[in-house]
Formats: structure tokens, sequence, C-alpha cells
């Protein structure tokens, strides 16, 4: 168990991380909701994944899988002790507020009015825990026109204005090929989450979190409203290319390969510019701002662009490092994994799965210097904790078999 990894199922109550002692039940699905409880079990929470007996969390099929066993659950699925309940039926409900009673944090995302269709609404789930939070992750939130539309992150990369600022300017906007919007949307729940915490420990008392995945995305996609709303401005699509700073793209190495640069300070664009040889163009008027240097693009392109050209990558990146010039190569997940500052930084780590063998995945998502989260284990086979929890609950070996005759189980 490296200091950030590992291989402990078994035990409730493992003292690991500044959030141990916290419970979280985990009700939610695809995958907002469950990246937040990931986040939050990555720094010692006690998370408990509750599935539907017979409908799992559809991560667990999605993408590749190896022997059977989806990948992505064990990503997502980390840090989590698994159980099945079905809460439409009478024994689901009653065992889930027995859980709630124990917990600090439910995260769901059922459309509004499921769980209150199943009398496990706030009313009924904070009379039996007035301290529990309630967060509620929805595509469009509790209440307004759309809030029992059926919600994906696609929508929100849609409606927010992120793929309409995305891509080329004479191309259709562009979706991002991975769940931006959901990722956005589970790290602002984990934080929501920390926040009503924080709210309970001076004040006693639970809340609800009402988190609409098509709000955090159009928060971090920066001050376009406030632009339109002061000065009708539209943000158009650029492609590659910034309003506010260039030479900024992506350009094409001799060996292939491609590497991106950025000149968002003024002496970094200075740099570039005597680096590739044309340190005419800095006494150019329009060169002094960043603004001015996005109209000249063209020419800034061209420069950079023929230099880059006519070396190899490595020569590139070499070349900008000594003249303290900003550029990346752009890598894929290959690169990513050899890459020296990611292996420096241990963030793809290597964690021991009872299924899989070794693993390596994502590293937990920040480092603290006194009181550090860990990856304790891996996504876990469906219901693998159910009997250790509920017998944890109080429940005897009888009315777990009761419960498994019910179909609540």
């Amino acid at each position: 168990m490296s200091a950030r990894a590992g291989a402990r199922p078994a035990g409730a109550h493992t003292e690991f991380g500044p959030l141990s002692g916290l419970r979280v039940l985990d009700l939610a699905t695809l995958f907002a909701g469950p990246l937040a409880a990931t986040m939050l079990g990555d720094f010692g929470a006690e998370v408990i994944k509750v599935e539907h007996p017979g409908r799992p969390d559809p991560s667990r099929g999605h993408g590749p899988s190896k022997d059977g066993v989806g990948l992505w659950w064990k990503l997502l699925g980390r840090n989590k002790r698994t159980i099945t309940l079905d809460l439409s039926r009478p024994g689901g409900r009653a065992t889930l507020l027995r859980l709630a009673a124990t917990a600090d944090v439910i995260i769901e995302n059922f459309r509004p009015g499921t769980l209150e269709k199943w009398d496990l609404g706030w009313e009924e789930l904070s009379a039996a825990n007035p301290r529990l939070v309630l967060a509620r992750v929805t595509g469009f939130g509790q209440f307004g026109p759309y809030a029992r539309r059926p919600g994906f992150g696609t929508l929100a990369e849609a409606m927010s204005g992120f793929a309409a600022i995305t891509g080329e300017p004479d191309a259709p906007p562009t979706l991002p090929p991975f769940g931006l919007a959901d990722s956005i949307a589970g790290l602002a729940t984990a934080y929501a989450v920390m926040a009503a915490l924080r709210a309970r420990d001076t004040t006693g008392q639970g809340q609800v979190i009402d988190m609409a995945i098509i709000e955090p995305i159009l928060t971090v996609l920066g001050p376009q409203p406030l632009w339109y709303d002061q000065l009708g401005h539209v943000q158009p699509r650029t492609g590659n290319r910034s309003a506010n700073n260039a030479p900024r793209n992506t350009y094409r190495t001799a060996d292939g390969s491609w590497v991106a640069v950025s000149t968002s300070a003024q002496s970094v664009a200075e740099r570039v510019m005597r680096l590739v040889g044309r340190p005419d163009l800095i006494e150019q008027p329009w060169f002094a701002t960043g603004a001015d240097r996005a109209h000249h693009a063209d020419v800034l392109d061209e420069a950079v662009g023929a230099w880059i050209a006519a070396r190899t990558r490595a020569e590139v990146v070499e070349a900008f490092e000594k003249a303290e010039a900003a550029v990346a190569p752009i890598q894929d997940v290959r690169d990513v994994m050899t890459d020296p500052q990611y292996a420096a930084l241990d963030t793809i780590t290597t964690v021991e799965d009872p299924e899989l063998g070794p693993l390596r995945m994502q590293n937990i998502l920040f480092r603290l210097s006194a009181t550090p989260g860990a990856i304790r284990w891996t996504g876990r086979p469906h219901g693998a904790d159910t009997t250790t929890v509920l017998t944890e609950l109080g429940l005897t070996p009888t009315e777990i078999n009761t419960l498994r005759t019910e179909g609540a189980l």
C-alpha cells in the first residue's frame, strides 16, 4: 500500500487518511456521483457501494475488460466495499434506513422523485439521521423545467457552451471523447460534501446538496456569461488557437510527433521567437500584448511551425527547455505511462488486485504532507461485502437470509 496504493478489502474501519471515520453510502451510477465517492474514499472515508442485486453499476461493463472483468470499475470502485440492496422492496428500504443511521453522507443520482417514491426522501433519511448529508447528483438539478429529463454528461457538454467553442472554426462543434462534465461534477460534488460536513461541525445538522451536472462545467468555462452580459461577446471556435495569446498551437515535428506551445506570459513569447530565429517579430508594435499577438497568429504560427518541423520532438523539447520556453509533447497513454515527471510523482501507480494481479492506474488526486490518502484496494466484485457489512450493522444470519429470499439483496 503506497502512501498515496494497496489490497485490503476486508475491514470496515481502516484508519488511513484525513477522512477516516466518515462513512459514505454510494448509491449512484455513471459517473459523477461514484467519482465523488471515490475521491472521498481515497482520503480515508469508509465508502459502501450500494448496487441493485440484478442491475450493477453499468460502469462495471463500460469499456474494455480482461478475463471478463471490467477494468474501468477497478478504478472507479477502488476503496469501496460493495453490497447489494433493492431499495424498492420493503426489506431493502428498511435496511438502507438502518445504514443511513450510521452514515455521514449518502450520494445518489436517481431522477428527482425516485427516492421519494420509495419513501426514502430527505424527510425519511433525515429522520433516521439528522446529521446526514445527502448529495443528489442529477443532470439538471432537483427543480426547473428540465429536472425530470434523463441527464447525461454529454448533454451538459452541449448545453454549457463547451461544445460550441471546441473544434476548428469551419468544423462542427466537438464533444469530448470522455466523461468531462461528469468528472468535473464529481470533483465538485466531493467539494460540496466537504463544505456540508464543515457546516455540520458548526450546526450539528446535515443538509441536502443539489448538484446539477450542467453547472460545474459552466463554471470552469470561465467568464463567457460575463463577456456576453457586458459586451454581447460570443466566444467563437478557434481550434487550438487562443484569443488571448499567440503563438499557441500544436505543431508537427520532423519525426511525425506533435508538440504544444503556450505563450501566456509575454517573456515566454519573446523567448520562443528568439529561439526560432525570429527576434525581428518581437520589435513589431503588435507583439507587445497577447491579444494583439493573437491577431497575428498566422505569421507567428508559420515561424514557430517551420522551426519545429525541421527538428525531432526530442530536439524541440530540449531546445525549449534550455530557452526556458513553454512546450510539452502531445502524449498518448503510452507516453504517459513512461513519462519521467509522472513517474517521479507516482501519478500512475501499481496496485495489487485479487482478480487480475498488479494493475497500473491513476494515483489519488493530490499529495498531503501530513495525512496522505491511499488506494487501499481496487474495485470489488458485485455484492462482495453484503454479508459482512450487514452483519456489522447488527443483522442476524436469519434476517440476511430473509432479505435474500425477499429479493432485497
